[in-house]
C-alpha cells in the first residue's frame, strides 16, 4: 500500500515528459519557418537596396535639368506564412539633390554633379524699351564734317548669353562655354559668338586659362559683369578708353588676403568681328590689373558696383589697371559689333577711318597704351566708385600727312547708388568726362533698379541718360557717336 503514491507520481512524471517531448519538435519547425521567412525578407531589401545604387548612379550620369519620373522599385510580396510577418516594406525613390537640379548663387542651375566634372547653367538677358527722340538729328565734328543719327524708338529682346560652366574630370581643371547674342545688331558682323575658355586652377595664387576673355584694362572688363548699377552699358569715359575682349592666355591669382591680380596676353584689343587673317603677326596685345581690397577682402559679388549685399562693414577696394597694343586698321572690329573697342579722337572721329584729320592722310598702324586707375567703397547699402583713365596713341604708320605725331587723352568717371529699400529698391547716378584735343565731351545718368522678387537675379531698370557729343556708340547700348540731349530707357533683366 506504501507504494502506490511513489508509483503514480512516477507515473504522471513519465507521461508529463513525454507529452513534453512530443510538443517541441512542432514549436522548434514554427521557428524555424519564421527564420527562413525572414532571411527572404532580407535578401529582398537586399535586391532592392542595390537597385537604388544602379538608379542612382543612373541619375549621376544624367546632363538634363529636366524633371523626370523616377519608377517605384515593384515589391515582391513576402513568402506565405501560417506565423505573423514584418509589415509590408514600401520603397520611395528620392532625389539626390546633391548631383543636379539645385540652384547655386554664382552659378545657376547644377545640372549635374559627379565626381567626374559639373556642369552649371546661367542666363544673362533682358528685354529693353529706348527712346532716343530727344537726340539732336546730326551732329558735326571738329572737322566739319556733318553726321546723322539714326534715332532710335523701339522695343528690343536686346541680348540673350547662355553659360555652361563648371569643372571636368579633376576640380581643378575648368571650363566656360556661351553662345553671346545681340539681336540690336542683327546682321552685323559678330551678332552671334559661340566662345568659351579652358583653365587650370593649380592654387589660390596661380590660375591659368586660355581662349576668349576681356582684356583687364578697366574695372568693367575685369570679370566685375554683370554686376553693374546700368546694367549692360559703361560711362562714355569707361567706354571711350577700354579695352574689350579677345583670344589669348591669362593669368589670375590672390597674391595674399584681400590682394588679386590678372595679365592676359592677347590678339588684339577687340577680336569680335575680326578673323585670324585679319590680324598681324605681332601678338602684342598686354593687360594687367591689380587690385586690393583692405578693409573686408572681398567687395561683393564679382567686385562690382553697388552695395545690394549690404556691407554691415566698410568694404574698401584700389586697384590699377594697364595695356598696351600695336593697333593696325585691318585688326580692328567692325564698329557696330557690340562690345567692341575702337580708337577714336574725342570727337568720335576713328583713327583708321580715311583721312580722319582732313589732310589728305591715313593712318594704318598706331600704339596704344592706357593706365586706369579706380578706388570705391560700400557700406550699409552706400557705394560710390570712380575711375581715372589716361590714354596715349602714337607710334603712327601713315599714308600721307597728318598733324599730330601723338595723342594723349584723359577723363574719369564717378558712380554712385544706394539702397533705398533693402533688396527691392536701389537709386544711382553716374558722371564721366572726357578731355581730349578734339572735343570734352561727357554724360550724366539718374536711374532706379527694382527687384520685385526681393533678390539679385531679377530687376527692373529704369534710367535717363544725358550726353554731350558722345564719342563711342553703336546699336547695342542706347547711345550714338555724336549723341547730344536725353536718352530713356527700361529694361526687365534676368541675370543667374
Amino acid at each position: 500500500m506504501t507504494l502506490r503514491p511513489t508509483y503514480l507520481a512516477v507515473c504522471s512524471a513519465l507521461i508529463f515528459s513525454s507529452a513534453v517531448y512530443a510538443q517541441e519538435p512542432a514549436e522548434t519547425q514554427q521557428l524555424k519557418q519564421e527564420i527562413e521567412q525572414l532571411k527572404a525578407l532580407r535578401d529582398e531589401l537586399a535586391r532592392q537596396a542595390s537597385e537604388f545604387e544602379r538608379r542612382i548612379a543612373a541619375l549621376e550620369n544624367q546632363v538634363s535639368g529636366t524633371e523626370q519620373a523616377i519608377t517605384v522599385v515593384p515589391q515582391v510580396p513576402a513568402p506565405q506564412a501560417t506565423s505573423p510577418v514584418p509589415p509590408e516594406y514600401h520603397v520611395k525613390q528620392v532625389e539626390d539633390k546633391s548631383t543636379w537640379g539645385t540652384f547655386e548663387p554664382g552659378k545657376g542651375f547644377v545640372l549635374a554633379r559627379t565626381d567626374m566634372g559639373e556642369v552649371d547653367f546661367s542666363v544673362f538677358t533682358y528685354a529693353r524699351y529706348l527712346n532716343q527722340d530727344n537726340f539732336d538729328d546730326t551732329y558735326t565734328d571738329t572737322f566739319g564734317r556733318v553726321r546723322e543719327l539714326d534715332i532710335r524708338n523701339d522695343i528690343q529682346m536686346q541680348k540673350l548669353t547662355l553659360n555652361f560652366k563648371g569643372w571636368l574630370f579633376d576640380p581643378k581643371f575648368r571650363y566656360l562655354f556661351y553662345t553671346w547674342t545681340s539681336n540690336t545688331s542683327q546682321g552685323d558682323l559678330a551678332q552671334v559668338v559661340v566662345a568659351g575658355n579652358l583653365g587650370y586652377q593649380f592654387s589660390d595664387a596661380f590660375q591659368l586659362y586660355a581662349g576668349i576673355g576681356g582684356l583687364p584694362s578697366t574695372r568693367s572688363t575685369n570679370y566685375t559683369f554683370p554686376n553693374w548699377l546700368k546694367n549692360d552699358h559703361r560711362s562714355i569715359a569707361d567706354e571711350f578708353f577700354r579695352g574689350s575682349y579677345t583670344t589669348g592666355i591669362w593669368a589670375s591669382g590672390k597674391l595674399a588676403p584681400g590682394l588679386e591680380y590678372r595679365a592676359m596676353l592677347g590678339n588684339n584689343l577687340s577680336q569680335l568681328g575680326v578673323n585670324a587673317a585679319q590680324l598681324d603677326d605681332g601678338l602684342n596685345t598686354v593687360s594687367a590689373a591689380l587690385w586690393w581690397m583692405p578693409t573686408t577682402g572681398e567687395y561683393g559679388p564679382g567686385s562690382g558696383f553697388g552695395d545690394y549685399e549690404y556691407h554691415q562693414e566698410l568694404a574698401t577696394l584700389f586697384g590699377i589697371h594697364y595695356t598696351h597694343s600695336r593697333e593696325d586698321a585691318q585688326g580692328q572690329s567692325d564698329t557696330e559689333g557690340f562690345e567692341n573697342s575702337q580708337l577714336r579722337l574725342s570727337d568720335g572721329t576713328l583713327i583708321f577711318s580715311d583721312d580722319p584729320f582732313m589732310t589728305g592722310g591715313d593712318v594704318r598702324k598706331a600704339t596704344y597704351e592706357m593706365v586706369a586707375v579706380n578706388g570705391g567703397m560700400k557700406y550699409r547699402g552706400w557705394s560710390l566708385d570712380g575711375e581715372f583713365y589716361y590714354r596715349r596713341l602714337d607710334n603712327f604708320l601713315t599714308t600721307g600727312p597728318i598733324p599730330i605725331s601723338s595723342l594723349d587723352d584723359y577723363g574719369f568717371q564717378v558712380q554712385g547708388s544706394t539702397m533705398l529699400m533693402p533688396e527691392t529698391l536701389q537709386a544711382f547716378v553716374e558722371y564721366s568726362k572726357i578731355y581730349g584735343d578734339y572735343g570734352n565731351p561727357y554724360d550724366f545718368t539718374l536711374g532706379l533698379n527694382w527687384f520685385p522678387m526681393a533678390r539679385k537675379d531679377v530687376r527692373m531698370s529704369f534710367q535717363g541718360l544725358y550726353l554731350k557729343d558722345s564719342p563711342v556708340g553703336y546699336s547695342s547700348v542706347p547711345f550714338a557717336v555724336g549723341a547730344h540731349g536725353w536718352a530713356f530707357s527700361t529694361d526687365l533683366i534676368v541675370a543667374f
